[in-house]
């Protein structure tokens, strides 16, 4: 049986994301240094509890509040409240956007407030030294929070914006220039599993329990147990999401699948290796500690004896030679209590608004990140470009708006939900510069969430920089062309 629902239907009764109402304070010093970070926010749970509903204002928020900043004393509230909207649930990045958008906007309002420059500001604050330990307690590993502000802020021309602002000005625009930086918290359910088949067909089975969705997942598991075995690509059959062939799985949720199924497949083809390093030995007649393995082929030292990888697979598989185990090579790993990896960036987003519609145009949008070593940067970049999209899509007019008085959805089909077109969003400029972490093995650090987490408060930054001459200090997401039009009337009628 296949139910499929209707758009209309999709929208009013799937889950929505990102309803929390925040009302925070930032405390600094003179010389602005941070002295403590205080948040209420209170979440909308819907009409009724979704499967993950609380998590994101709970469990997750707290992992990123503070962001890439040594904040010495932090406090955090949360209330969940029922209303009468379809009920919230996780949503790409779940928690880690709302936390980073607090102590983002809070950084731009203090800077303004006291005659800071914000991306000074940030500097002075930024974490520089590690392992560093946050006021709740997460101990982050590694990163180049400073360094990747530095960069942004070279890479986009701080410099050269005034001019930039003027010749804007010239045709009756407001340029802005906003910074956003990020921290993530990537490893969602703290176990996983892998396991390796070797077929009789000559081909190996890559059998992980993290799914993939549209993430490339069959290139860079692939790529990992290529590099590892000395085996060509072709050679490897990439299984997921089937139950009759993977033994126990988790899923993606969380940036989690190379960090954790990565390190738990990595963990599988150690266990191949050391098998079949035994049985090589065997096969060639020689003491295992003179053999030694590279690029697919084990080789006992100092002579021309050799016998490939397959060869050893495929000799186990037939049990054909005395002292071989019969189970083969095949192997079955788990990786579990795992630590988070913390993902990091600044972004810089330059904006035109036209002040007399409310219209906003991204005109460039620079990126500076840290994911730790990378399998694949393209397929890392494409996460990233798409978290991106999503966050201005959030900035800019995402929004499921209900009628105050008949609670009707008003926001119900493609025609009156605002998501970005490709005309509305900037080629992106990227540049991924990682500091490998040791919570796993690859060194990597989970990209899937990355985008969506940086881009709200970077736009929105960018936009209040546009209405700053104004007198606008502060506009609630979305920014909508209306929400910005409405907000520079009433600044020119006082």
């Amino acid at each position: 049986i296949k139910w499929v629902a209707e758009r209309s239907e999709e929208f009013s009764s799937a889950t929505h994301g990102r309803d929390i109402h925040t009302r925070a304070r930032l405390g600094l010093n003179a010389d602005g240094e941070f002295l403590a970070l205080s948040g209420h926010l209170v979440a909308n749970m819907g009409a009724y509890l979704s499967a993950a509903g609380p998590g994101p204002s709970t469990k997750a928020a707290p992992t990123a509040m503070g962001g890439i900043y040594a904040i010495p004393h932090v406090f955090m509230e949360s209330v969940g409240v029922f209303t009468n909207t379809a009920p919230v649930d996780a949503y790409r990045g779940a928690g880690k956007p709302e936390a980073n958008f607090i102590i983002e906007r809070l950084i731009d309002a203090a800077a303004r407030r006291f005659g800071f420059n914000p991306v000074e500001l940030r500097l002075r604050n930024a974490i520089t030294s590690f392992p560093h330990v946050t006021s709740f307690g997460n101990s982050i590993d590694t990163g180049r929070m400073w360094l990747n502000i530095e960069d942004a802020v070279k890479l986009s021309d701080h410099v050269g914006f005034e001019a930039r602002r003027r010749d804007s000005a010239e045709i009756n625009r407001l340029r802005g220039l906003g910074v956003g930086c990020f921290l993530e918290t990537a490893r969602g359910a703290p176990q996983e599993g892998a396991e390796i088949i070797f077929n009789t067909d000559g081909s190996v089975d890559l059998r992980v329990g993290t799914e993939s969705n549209g993430q490339g997942h069959e290139t860079t598991f692939k790529q990992v147990a290529a590099e590892m075995l000395g085996l060509p690509i072709s050679a490897f059959n990439f299984v997921q999401a089937d139950t009759a062939k993977t033994r126990t799985g988790f899923g993606h949720g969380g940036a989690r699948s190379m960090h954790m199924g990565g390190a738990a497949l990595v963990k599988a083809i150690n266990a191949v290796l050391e098998k079949a390093e035994h049985a090589a030995a065997l096969l060639l007649q020689a003491n295992e500690n003179d053999v030694s393995f590279s690029d697919g082929v084990f080789t006992v030292s100092d002579t021309a004896q050799s016998v490939t990888l397959s060869d050893v697979a495929a000799a186990c598989t037939a049990n054909s030679t005395p002292g071989l185990a019969s189970d083969s090579l095949d192997s079955f790993e788990m990786v579990e209590n795992a630590p988070f990896t913390f993902p990091n960036g600044c972004h810089v987003a330059e904006v035109e608004v036209d002040p007399d519609t409310g219209d906003v145009k991204v005109l460039r949008y620079v990126i500076v990140d840290d994911y730790g070593n990378l399998i694949n940067p393209q397929l890392t970049e494409g996460q990233v470009h798409g978290g991106i999209a999503q966050g201005i899509g959030q900035a800019l007019g995402e929004h499921a708006v209900y009628d105050l008085e008949t609670s009707q959805l008003m926001a119900g089909s493609m025609m009156d939900y605002y998501i970005p077109w490709a005309a509305d969003i900037p080629p992106f400029e990227t540049h991924l510069n990682g500091t490998p972490t040791k919570a796993n093995p690859l060194g990597v650090k989970g990209s899937g969430q990355a985008g969506c987490i940086a881009a709200p408060q970077t736009i929105i930054n960018a936009i209040l920089d546009a209405l700053s001459p104004l007198g606008i200090d502060h506009i609630d997401m979305p920014a909508t062309s209306e929400t910005i039009w409405r907000a520079i009337q009433s600044a020119r009628a006082v």
